[in-house]
Parts: structure tokens; C-alpha cells; sequence
């Protein structure tokens, strides 16, 4: 992990109590639920980026804060399966969901939306070995 609870806590301090309340629970969920990934703000985007290395296709998901609220965003989202129908976006890879509460980021349906996110990841590495 590269960045540290300082870093991450001084980037989402730029934004509403509730982005940054949701943020900080969605965050905890993605490091428990990624072994060994790390995380990377990107000032520039705004964004902060989950991965298992430098290049996009290792990219899993990234954490989006704005003044309208927080998203989720899904390297690959195209390829996952959304039963509920959850993701959205209209990009060639890229899926996200919309994020509106706490029980939404402890539901089972997004921890089986980041559990398929690294299945997909794992094939695509296996794919090009």
C-alpha cells in the first residue's frame, strides 16, 4: 500500500461529511477485500486507485469523491456481471456505481461486485501470461 491513512484522510477531508464518512467504510472494504493491493491517490483525477502494479489493466477499482457524492469505479465493469443492475457509465471498459450509504457499501451485492472485479482481473493476467 502506498499511500498512507494521513494522505487518504487529508485528500477526503476536501470533501462533505457524508462523501468522506462513505469513503473511509468503502475503502476498509476494498483493502479487506483485495489482499495485498495497492492503493494510490491520483491528485489529478481525484480519485484514489486500487491495483496489483503501474499499468491500467492491473487496475481494479477506484474510489471517486465529489461534491455531488461518491462513486465506485470498476476497471473492466463492462465484463461484470450485474444482476441488480448497479453499474453504470457508457465507457468501452469502465462501469461505476453510484454510492448513497453505509448499508449499500456492507451489502452483498457490492462485496460480490469487488469479489468478480478481481476474478476478472485474475483471468485477464493468466490470459496474457
Amino acid at each position: 500500500m502506498i499511500s498512507s491513512d494521513i494522505n487518504i484522510d487529508a485528500f477526503l477531508s476536501q470533501y462533505d461529511e457524508e462523501v468522506y464518512n462513505n469513503a473511509i467504510i468503502l475503502r476498509e472494504l476494498l483493502l479487506a477485500s483485495l489482499p495485498k493491493i495497492t492503493e494510490q491517490i491520483d491528485l489529478t483525477a481525484k480519485m484514489i486507485a486500487y491495483c496489483y502494479g503501474q499499468k491500467y489493466s492491473e487496475l481494479i477499482c477506484v474510489i471517486i469523491p465529489s461534491k455531488k457524492g461518491l462513486k465506485l469505479g470498476f476497471n473492466r465493469g463492462v465484463q461484470l456481471a450485474d444482476p441488480d443492475k448497479l453499474l453504470e457509465g457508457t465507457g468501452r471498459i469502465s462501469r461505476y456505481i453510484k454510492i448513497k450509504s453505509e448499508a449499500q457499501i456492507k451489502s452483498i451485492t457490492i462485496k460480490k461486485l469487488i469479489e468478480t472485479a478481481l476474478i476478472a482481473y485474475k483471468q485477464c493476467v493468466q490470459n496474457n501470461e
